[in-house]
């Protein structure tokens, strides 16, 4: 700690000093009137020989300091920490032990100086080009636009200060030993990666405890009050002078200067007759050049004030709007409902801001007496307030150029304080918690994804080593987890698996006709569904989930049949109509069982999929099938996925009532019913795996006669 203090104590030492030299510097050249700055010379020796927190201080106090000689000079705060950082890291690269890198460092904060501040001075003053500058020179070659003129122009005239300063600030660091540079840095709170370090006795790190609770008020109270300050007296004072005061003395003078030309005594006169008088003409003529010679009035009226409204005397056009006829009755605006009883009285009132009919609008009345002194009329002068927004393009240039300097200079603190407190140690924990969530599905790599997030070793002192060790006995409780609830599911399934092949067993040696028809209906199901997952069919359906459940699922479409009467079942004949009716019940039958069975678990289940093929196997697109008519992607894909499967099925199996069709002539009947009885994309893929169908078909053919 006291190694601590003297780098500290040391380091404050050489930011009063660099400061000290940027002001003495600064005055010396302003003094006799050399075209130099020499405000940053502080700033770089600082910067090269104590890293680029103690240079930023240095270059930021010092443009706060010239504020009190020089206001400007907080719109160029930012340029000096920038000078700072620049400074700062060509040190680190070694720039600045070579006589190329320092010739190189010219460059660079000639670019900070005169191109950055040639870009805030373009859009905070108002610029002027004439012969005799170097700017309006540039511009008459033709070869430059005024902007390009303006950036060219000061980049050339901030170049000599940026040679001086540099070559000043080197002779000077060769004067500071080398060895002497690694003390003038702040290092208290510095906290740095440590490797393999554990901790010490009674779980406490070896690295200085600070909370982060502390660590974010700190940054937080700093930012706040500074941007505050900063936002609050620059915004009011720019904000009050430049639009309220300025607008409103031009809305003032304006209608003052309308109702000092008009004759009081001739108001009445002119209601009346209007046009038809010389001298009203005359007046108009001179209000319209009034408005037209001023880009900031938008309106310039003279209203008489009666209880009815305002009586229009004159009326000026204005761009894109006509004035009113002289003697139309206007109505009051809302805005002017608590002014009313002074305007009746012919009293004067201040300038008033509206949003209403005519627009968001600053408007000055000036009562126009007549020669007894009496308030005949008022003469109104409105100004658009929409130009503040020209107005706020400037200001909010400036605000950005102070804001600059501030968030530099509280981003650098920042970044000194919790780099290696909370950057590195929480990224770290997150990139590890990503490889633990996106780790494969094997428990090998969910274990080796727990033994790297534990071999982080994170001993920050604070918050996030205790978020650490939480996250650790978590991701280790999680695996342990997964491995329980893996073996749990893999006995599960199997039951599952089990007792569905049972169920569908029953049906099966109950029907004499269906040969191997849950293992073929199986396969093709699965054969389809890969198909339109391959084609990008029903994406958002078709989940690794919902292909599993489908595919396991699969042998249970046909379970109702166990409560079809044997004589229907295996008839050998045509089914008569009633028996047909009997036979079609096996889908309700089906669903029906399957719905008991899925009451009995709760939450998700792949039962739900069972249930909605047993029931729906027999709809057709069209909506001409049974139990319930559906049609079209009302019909759930499990059970359309499953109609192409039955059918294709049936046709290629013999049955007591007929033989097997031949595979061409079921193919071209699953072809033609595609559209009408069968979902389209279905059979297209079902189609296109036509080598896999035959597979199928070949295999349990083979084992029917062996």
């Amino acid at each position: 700690m006291e190694e601590y203090k003297r780098h500290n104590i040391a380091t404050v030492v050489l930011c009063v000093a660099g400061i000290c030299l940027n002001l003495l510097l600064n005055m010396s050249v302003i003094a006799a009137g050399i075209p130099l700055y020499l405000n940053t010379v502080g700033t770089v020796i600082v910067s090269v020989s104590g890293g680029y927190l103690p240079g930023v201080i240095v270059g930021f106090a010092t443009n706060i300091i010239e504020c009190t000689y020089d206001p400007s000079a907080l719109f160029y705060g930012s340029l000096n920490v920038l000078i700072a950082l620049a400074a700062a890291r060509m040190a680190d690269k070694g720039w600045m032990k070579r006589a190329v890198g320092i010739i190189g460092a010219i460059p660079v904060f000639t670019l900070i100086g005169g191109g950055l501040g040639a870009v805030i001075q373009w859009f905070t003053e108002e610029m002027a080009f004439s012969s005799e500058q170097l700017n309006g020179m540039l511009y008459s070659t033709g070869y430059f636009n005024p902007a390009a003129a303006h950036l060219a122009s000061s980049i050339i005239m901030d170049l000599p200060d940026k040679v001086v300063t540099v070559l000043i600030a080197a002779v000077i660091l060769r004067l500071i030993p080398e060895k002497y540079w690694n003390i003038f840095s702040f290092r208290w709170w510095l906290q740095s990666p440590v490797s393999g370090q554990r901790e010490i006795s009674e779980g406490r790190s070896a690295v200085r405890r600070m909370s982060l609770l502390q660590k974010m008020l700190i940054v937080l109270i700093l930012a706040l009050t500074t941007v505050a300050i900063a936002g609050i007296v620059t915004s009011y004072e720019i904000y009050k002078k430049a639009v309220i005061h300025e607008h409103t003395r031009v809305a003032q003078g304006t209608a003052e200067t309308a109702a000092g030309i008009l004759d009081g005594d001739m108001i009445d006169e002119y209601l009346e007759r209007g046009e038809d008088m010389e001298e009203y003409r005359l007046y108009k003529s001179i209000l319209s050049d009034m408005l037209h010679s001023s880009t900031d009035i938008v309106y310039l009226y003279v209203y008489k004030i009666e209880e009815d409204g305002c009586h229009v005397v004159f009326d000026i056009d204005s761009e894109g709007t006509p004035g009113e006829e002289t003697g139309t009755v206007i109505p009051f605006d809302e805005g002017f409902k608590e002014y009313l009883p002074s305007l009746l009285a012919g009293k004067e009132i201040e300038p008033v801001i509206t949003d209403d009919t005519y627009g968001y609008l600053l408007t000055a009345y000036q009562p126009v007496y007549d020669s007894n002194g009496v308030c005949v009329c008022y003469v109104g002068a409105d100004i658009d307030m929409a130009q503040l927004i020209v107005m706020e393009k400037s200001f909010l240039t400036e605000m950005i150029a102070v804001f600059l300097g501030f968030f530099i200079m509280i981003c650098v603190f920042v970044i000194w304080l919790m780099r290696y407190g909370i950057v590195y140690p929480v990224g770290t924990m997150t990139r590890q918690m990503d490889d633990f969530l996106n780790a494969e599905e094997s428990q090998e790599s969910i274990d080796k994804s727990v033994k790297d997030f534990r071999s982080i070793d994170i001993h920050t002192g604070d918050e996030v080593e205790m978020l650490y060790r939480s996250i650790c006995a978590l991701t280790a409780k999680q695996a342990e987890q997964m491995r329980n609830i893996r073996h749990f599911s893999e006995s599960t399934a199997k039951m599952q698996d089990g007792l569905i092949i049972t169920m569908a067993d029953l049906v099966e040696n109950r029907d004499s006709d269906t040969g191997a028809h849950i293992q073929k209906t199986a396969a093709y199901v699965k054969i389809i569904v890969e198909g339109l997952k391959r084609k990008g069919y029903y994406a958002e359906k078709i989940t690794p989930k919902f292909m599993s459940d489908i595919v396991r699922s699969a042998p249970l479409h046909d379970v109702g049949k166990i409560n079809i009467p044997d004589g229907v079942l295996n008839k050998p004949g045509k089914l008569t109509d009633e028996e047909y009716e009997i036979m079609k019940m096996h889908t309700v039958m089906g669903g029906s069982i399957i719905e008991k069975a899925i009451s009995t678990v709760e939450g998700e289940n792949y039962l739900k999929e069972a249930r909605n093929m047993a029931r729906y196997h027999h709809e057709r697109w069209d909506g001409k099938g049974y139990p319930d008519r559906l049609h079209g992607e009302v019909i759930p894909l499990s059970a359309r996925i499953m109609a192409v499967a039955d059918v294709f099925d049936a046709l290629t199996s013999p049955r007591v009532y007929k033989p097997a069709f031949p595979l061409d002539k079921a193919i071209s009947m699953i072809q033609e019913g595609a559209g009408s009885q069968f979902d389209a994309k279905c059979v297209e893929v079902f189609l296109e795996a036509l080598p896999e169908v035959k597979v199928v078909l070949r295999k349990y053919n083979e084992d029917a006669n062996a």
